[in-house]
């Protein structure tokens, strides 16, 4: 038997709204989530989006986390693009090797029965 354990959460944002601050610079928001520059553009991992209640919505991978985030959130043909409203929380593991996230990502979208995955479900 193989066992696998849950990848670290290196980085977790959550939706929040502007600063009340009239002389604060505005930040861009994408759906409600101003801190996406906490996840590094140069890194690769495992994306996992929750909703208030800590639901698992989907589970996806990336050679570049942040551009892939953004994606998600702003693209067309994203699994989330009906569902983005529902999105409070992205949490982010680092994973570099394309095969370790490749395994990882299967692993959670079962494990923790991810609600939109389509592809890779074995639970059902």
């Amino acid at each position: 038997m193989i066992k696998i354990e849950l990848p670290k959460v290196e980085v977790s944002i959550r939706e929040r709204k502007q600063p009340q601050d009239d002389n604060a610079p505005e930040i861009k928001s994408i759906e409600g989530f101003i801190d996406l520059h906490e996840i590094p553009r140069d890194k690769g991992g495992i994306i996992l989006f929750y909703n208030k209640n800590d639901e698992l919505l989907l589970v996806g991978k990336a050679r570049k986390l942040r551009q892939r985030v953004k994606k998600h959130l702003e693209d067309t043909v994203s699994p989330l693009k009906d569902h983005r409203k529902e999105v409070h929380r992205i949490d982010v593991c680092f994973i570099e090797d394309p095969m370790e996230r490749e395994i990882y990502e299967t692993y959670l979208i079962n494990k923790l029965e991810a609600k939109y995955n389509v592809d890779k479900v074995f639970y059902k």
